[in-house]
């Protein structure tokens, strides 16, 4: 099923490198990004497609930096940084084979280093929407929707 994830802003990378799309939108099939552009460009070439309009800002699935929260299990521990808008994690943190089978399961990325995640097409669908604070609305990992702040 294709999605269209779109916000009143959307920024390729959290770093500042490029300027903002305004109502920007990309589009999602499977665990791939099919499509970024403003909403009316990406509704006009998958106009069946289901919309998920996010307040906030759509951005990268973010890296998480340092130690993975405390939490009662592996499962959990990975499910909070979900919850952070982060999809990757350094592997100097995913230390444990317990931790290390956690993120596979729910397709969170072990990196050997820091990478900037961006959006464009072809790229694996990793994304984050956050509110003005920076807290985390919703994640995208892989294509699928594994946390929405209520």
């Amino acid at each position: 099923m294709l999605t269209i994830h779109t916000a009143a802003e959307l920024r390729y990378d959290w770093e500042g490198a490029g300027p903002p799309l305004k109502d920007g939108a990309v589009a999602v099939e499977g665990s791939r990004i099919v499509a970024v552009g403003t909403l009316a460009e990406v509704r006009e070439r998958f106009p069946a497609a289901r919309v998920r309009s996010w307040p906030g800002v759509l951005g990268p699935g973010r890296v998480h930096q340092g130690p993975l929260p405390d939490a009662p299990s592996p499962r959990e521990r990975i499910h909070e940084v979900l919850k952070s808008g982060s999809v990757a994690v350094l592997a100097e943190h995913a230390d444990s084979p317990e931790l290390r089978a956690a993120a596979a399961r729910n397709e969170v990325a072990v990196l050997p280093a820091h990478q900037l995640p961006t959006i464009r097409e072809h790229a694996r669908a990793d994304l984050a929407v956050l509110d003005e604070t920076g807290a985390c609305i919703a994640t995208v990992c892989a294509g699928r929707l594994v946390h929405r702040r209520r």
